[in-house]
């Protein structure tokens, strides 16, 4: 199939499949005579199973250690466990930073509403920056 298709097959974009290419997670398809990329079943299986990683947020670094793996089975599930341990620990730290910053704009509100001041001179005042009006 040409690259158009295996995109439309996948619903991501032709410029995300070369990129993947350029970035080694997808070994480069067969051309045909045209110089058209002609890419086959292993690359559809390979590109859904990057776009599954990537749907659960996990990184490009990441992805490759787990395509390495593919040649390691004995060492695949412990080292896949580690993967997946690290980005649930680092996602459980990032919905910690968002509660913290969904707090602070919540504050941020109340005090605009409390006391009828601007938002923004609120908003300025914490980052050090002085409001003036135009």
């Amino acid at each position: 199939m040409k690259i158009g298709q295996l995109a439309k097959a996948l619903n991501c974009t032709v410029e995300t499949i070369r990129f993947y290419e350029k970035q080694g997670l997808l070994s480069p398809p067969q051309r045909t005579s045209g110089n058209f990329r002609q890419y086959n079943e292993d690359h559809l299986q390979r590109l859904s199973f990057i776009c599954h990683c990537r749907s659960l947020d996990l990184s490009l670094s990441e992805i490759k250690t787990l395509i390495a793996l593919e040649h390691y089975p004995e060492q695949r599930s412990e080292e896949m466990n580690k993967l997946l341990d690290h980005h649930i620990k680092e996602i459980a730290k990032r919905i910690h930073e968002l509660a913290h910053l969904r707090m602070k704009l919540i504050e941020l509100r109340e005090k605009s509403t409390a006391t009828d001041e601007d938002p923004m001179k609120l908003l300025l005042q914490h980052s050090g920056v002085r409001f003036v009006r135009w």
